[in-house]
């Protein structure tokens, strides 16, 4: 960004007020026209020789003037209230007597300015043909020795002085002997005579005094931006401060022009005020020239303070970095810093009791930190609530949930967001962050960039001596073994998959009451699924004459697909209504199926295997490609051990061709003969297709067929599912 200066502007004379106005909306607030010279005559007034002024003090103080003589006072006039007005101020008075004290060592060796500043604004102003330039430059060179934003608060404090003493004259003259005798001298009668007509100029000048306020604020929080995070020689404030010297000239320019409105009406008549109706103008351009001046030095204050909190989100993200690296005594201080690093508020809220707690109701504590976005499923919280509740009534399992919403506030917060959130919040039994505007925006970047979040729901292991992440995801062993994860950490899953092979129980889990009687019966279990009717009432009928020609009791249970709930509560009426066989009448158990199918295989991952490796991926990314493909498919077992499964086509040959494979099934079995036939019908020609939920860092660069060995092709695919 360029760096240019302000300087007055060109003169209007001779132009009509359109004329002007035109003019000055022709001209930028730093305009490269600018006089060049006139900007070094502005800095060479400056020299500053190191004091130092509280101006927000000083600033402070002459606000209260303002407030206090406008409009009160034009009202108090107005109504003839100025005893009573002062009455009615007196108590308010006494209570800011002592704060007042207080300024007084700081104003002590600063009153001598002021009063010269005031008498120079006064006394330039009050001459005939002044020079709102001329007198501008000798308020700056008699505050060479300040910096450019004490310049800026004693110049309006010294205006404060005029501008209090006029009005609290014209609040009081007309019921107090001193006041009335000051009011004669100033012919300060006269103008409230006429207050009504003269309330638009008194309106013009109150509303450049905001302008300059403003201003004069914007200026002071410059000097107010922490040293450690952002530097005066570099962008963007270097290019900010570059500003700064004209805007005051410009500024206290318009303190001069207040002056000059208020001293020019002491002494006149009412006539020769109605006369000068041109100033009331003069007041609204220098009003919108400070306008324009102050977004600009707003602009460029924000490129300040975006760049100050990039500075510590950098520096947030190190220390997160650092404390997960570091030996720590306890958890705390990692708990402190992931979730909320203050003591002013209780960050951590209960989201189904809304009972909020500290930080330290997890010291010593195993905790999983959860972090989603605000699409979080129902069904995942639902499941995973069941899992947490029956931990509650478990004294062996002593952990917490905490919840982090993985939200880009930088993006906006919006009323949608908020429902979003509480919605959520209020289904979790666990502790949550009472609001994501909470959560540093480092931490959002530490656990995208780190923990590798991208989307879907992750369960973060922090173990409870040091804080330190036990398990990088814990979610596919909740999954997979609910509790019996405990206290989810990788050498715990290492233990679980070390005592776990490929068999019925794994697969489905309990997930239905009916699986865990046939199981214990000994019954022949066909799990199945696809979307084809027509192939769902085909085979079902053909699977029950096999099995009563075989002599077996086979209950079968429709499993649904992963990705279509309506269509999958669809297909479940019309199995329920002709009978033709159990379904997963729940959606959520037909959601967690698959979710706990998915989580196999990615627990494993998580581990180092390779499907190449390893019999339970293979098995488990078989399921995953019937899923994923068109076709139905079935699986059917007998025991933990013994399942033959295949696609739509092979599974209906082979149940047509019963009779030719009915002696291997009476000597060998039925399940080791079907698994021989399935083998003799199927053909080096096949179409797998599997579809993995991409996690970022969790996506294998090569998956191979499942079926023939060879490395399947890679493609992206992209959904929007509502359903």
């Amino acid at each position: 960004m360029a760096s240019h200066a302000l300087v007055p502007a060109a003169t209007t004379r001779g132009m009509k007020p359109t004329q002007q106005a035109m003019a000055k909306r022709e001209r930028p607030v730093f305009s490269l026209s600018d006089d060049h010279a006139m900007s070094k005559k502005i800095l060479d007034t400056h020299n500053p020789d190191g004091r130092e002024v509280d101006v927000n003090v000083i600033l402070h103080i002459a606000e209260e003037v303002f407030q206090h003589a406008y409009p009160a006072g034009m009202d108090g006039v107005l109504h003839g209230a100025g005893a009573h007005h002062l009455e009615g101020n007196i108590e308010a008075l006494k209570l800011e007597e002592k704060a007042s004290l207080a300024f007084d060592g700081i104003l002590e060796g600063l009153a001598y300015i002021i009063h010269k500043v005031s008498c120079e604004l006064t006394c330039k102003c009050s001459s005939g043909g002044h020079d709102t330039h001329s007198t501008t430059m000798s308020v700056l060179g008699m505050l060479s020795g300040y910096q450019w934003d004490a310049k800026l608060v004693i110049s309006l404090a010294a205006f404060a002085v005029t501008y209090g003493e006029f009005w609290l004259v014209a609040q009081m003259f007309a019921t107090h002997p001193l006041a009335k005798s000051v009011a004669i001298l100033k012919q300060l009668p006269d103008i409230m005579e006429h207050h009504g007509s003269l309330r638009s100029r008194f309106d013009a000048i109150n509303e450049l005094i905001k302008a300059i306020l403003e201003v004069t604020k914007i200026i002071i929080e410059f000097k107010k931006l922490p040293s450690q995070y952002i530097r005066e020689d570099q962008p963007p404030l270097s290019v900010a401060i570059t500003h700064i010297p004209t805007a005051v000239y410009w500024t206290i320019k318009s303190i001069v022009a207040c002056a000059s409105q208020l001293t020019t009406l002491l002494g006149m008549s009412y006539d020769m005020i109605v006369a000068t109706t041109a100033d009331t103008w003069e007041m609204s351009s220098s009003t919108h020239k400070l306008r324009n001046i102050s977004e600009h030095l707003r602009a460029e204050l924000n490129r300040c303070y975006q760049h100050i909190q990039d500075k510590m989100h950098v520096e947030y993200f190190q220390m997160l970095v650092h404390l997960f690296e570091a030996t720590q005594f306890d958890n705390m201080k990692i708990m402190r810093a992931m979730i909320y690093i203050k003591d002013d508020l209780l960050p951590l809220e209960v989201g189904t009791t809304h009972t909020r707690a500290s930080v330290e109701v997890l010291r010593r504590k195993t905790v999983l930190l959860l972090l989603s976005d605000l699409e979080a499923s129902h069904e995942e919280i639902l499941v995973l609530s069941q899992i947490y509740l029956e931990s509650r009534s478990r004294p062996e399992f002593q952990y917490e949930i905490v919840w982090l919403p993985i939200v880009d506030r930088s993006k906006g917060w919006n009323d949608v967001q908020e429902e979003k959130f509480k919605e959520l919040q209020a289904l979790m039994p666990w502790y949550t962050l009472h609001h994501p505007s909470l959560l540093e925006p480092a931490i959002v970047k530490f656990v995208k960039e780190k923990w590798h979040f991208s989307k879907k729901m992750m369960l973060v292991t922090l173990d409870p001596q040091q804080g330190k992440v036990a398990c990088p995801n814990a979610i596919h062993m909740a999954w997979i073994w609910g509790n019996l994860a405990y206290p989810f950490t990788i050498s715990k899953e290492e233990s679980l998959w070390n005592m776990e092979s490929w068999r019925l129980e794994l697969v489905v889990d309990g997930i239905d009451p009916n699986l865990i009687d046939w199981m214990a019966s000994g019954k022949f279990i066909c799990l199945y699924g696809g979307e084809d009717m027509d192939w769902i009432r085909n085979f079902t009928k053909s699977a029950r004459s096999v099995a009563q020609r075989a002599g077996i009791d086979l209950q079968m249970l429709y499993v649904g697909k992963s990705n279509n709930k309506e269509r999958v509560r669809r297909i479940n009426s019309m199995i329920t209504a002709e009978n033709l066989s159990y379904c997963l009448m729940d959606l959520t158990s037909v959601w967690y199926f698959w979710t706990r199918i998915e989580s196999m295989f990615y627990s494993k991952m998580q581990l180092g295997k390779t499907i190449q490796e390893d019999k339970v991926m293979q098995e488990v990314l078989t399921m995953l490609s019937f899923d994923g493909s068109d076709q139905g498919w079935a699986l059917i077992s007998r025991g933990s051990f013994e399942m033959a499964r295949a696609k739509s086509q092979i599974i209906t040959k082979t149940l047509e061709d019963y009779t030719i494979w009915e002696e291997d099934a009476r000597s060998k079995g039925f399940v080791p003969a079907l698994i021989e036939y399935f083998l003799q019908l199927h053909t080096p020609q096949h179409c797998n297709r599997l579809i993995l939920p991409g996690l970022d860092g969790d996506i294998p660069e090569m998956i191979v067929c499942a079926e023939c060995g060879r490395a399947m092709e890679r493609f992206f695919m992209y959904r929007c599912c509502t359903d």
